[in-house]
């Protein structure tokens, strides 16, 4: 899969294709039908399809300050997409003169002289252009114009997760910060994961014999509720179990938020200055000051066993 930043990057002898445009933030269930169809039009057509997303969030430039925290990053999103079969990504650096495009300069930057779409595929609340003045509606009757088809795909997906509100990233966020991890993974299709590098922290894990990855996590990750959770720590393309600690470890008055995972049974493990990834398949429990050392380690061995069991359950249930 080719990945763009910029329109700059865009080969020149680019030919026609079939288009999708969203932030596209989790790459969720409903984004997943959107990009699907464009993938599925794109082979019926015998053209390649991209999809355009925009970094920092529109929001950012828009409203300072309103960034909201983010499912994935932009490199994990276009991994999601190249495994639905997605051609191209490009990402366009959304600035303030940007955000002053109308909506029919956009097509026209974007879609015809950049690239050249042949049919473009979104959801039914699809916005673009200055103000978000520009909306499925707007983006057809521009096509009749410029030679391009548009398809508009329900993305209203609904389950369980949120009460069964429609499936959304806001509602994803809204989860993730809940600690309802099962609910997140409902509407994502896979557990919420985190990224960032392993640095030193106060190493107090390792004095009471459960070594901890401490991950200094990206800006603006959607980061879940204070607790203990269980799932995996992944590094250096190994996947391995792991019991996760979100939280300001109140047990030594901490004050920093932090998020660390301990591979479980893993020894003399070296992470440190690795780039790793934490998925969170379920919660165990909330966060806690213990009376006394002892009790600590008591619920850090619950801790542990509890998420083996899930972690092996939820295996089994796969295989």
């Amino acid at each position: 899969m080719q990945r763009w930043r910029g329109l700059e990057d865009i080969p020149q002898d680019w030919g026609r294709g079939v288009v999708t445009i969203g932030s596209y933030d989790g790459v969720h269930r409903g984004h997943q039908l959107i990009i699907g169809r464009a993938v599925e039009r794109a082979r019926e057509l015998g053209v390649p399809s991209v999809v355009v997303t925009f970094d920092p969030h529109p929001s950012e430039v828009v409203r300072p300050g309103s960034h909201p925290p983010l499912l994935a990053p932009h490199h994990r999103r276009a991994e999601l997409m190249a495994h639905l079969g997605v051609d191209a990504v490009l990402i366009l650096p959304f600035t303030s003169e940007f955000s002053k495009l109308s909506a029919a300069d956009f097509v026209v930057k974007v879609l015809v002289d950049k690239l050249h779409a042949k049919l473009v595929v979104e959801g039914p609340n699809f916005r673009f252009g200055h103000k978000a003045a520009g909306n499925v509606e707007v983006l057809a009757e521009l096509g009749r114009t410029y030679d391009y088809e548009v398809e508009v795909i329900d993305l209203r997906v609904r389950g369980e997760a949120g009460g069964g509100e429609p499936f959304s990233s806001t509602l994803t966020r809204r989860l993730v910060t809940e600690g309802d991890i099962e609910g997140a993974a409902e509407i994502l299709g896979r557990p919420h994961r985190v990224e960032g590098v392993v640095v030193r922290g106060a190493q107090r894990g390792r004095e009471l014999g459960y070594p901890t990855a401490n991950v200094e996590t990206l800006p603006h990750t959607a980061i879940p509720a204070d607790g203990v959770y269980a799932g995996w720590l992944t590094a250096d393309g190994e996947r391995m179990p792991a019991a996760i600690s979100v939280g300001t470890n109140p047990q030594f008055d901490g004050t920093e938020r932090t998020v660390e995972a301990y591979a479980i049974d893993r020894v003399g493990l070296d992470l440190y200055g690795l780039h790793v990834a934490v998925d969170f398949l379920a919660y165990v429990r909330g966060m806690a000051k213990f009376d006394s050392i002892e009790d600590l380690l008591e619920a850090i061995g619950n801790d542990v066993k509890r998420s083996t069991e899930l972690i092996e359950a939820y295996e089994a249930g796969r295989d």
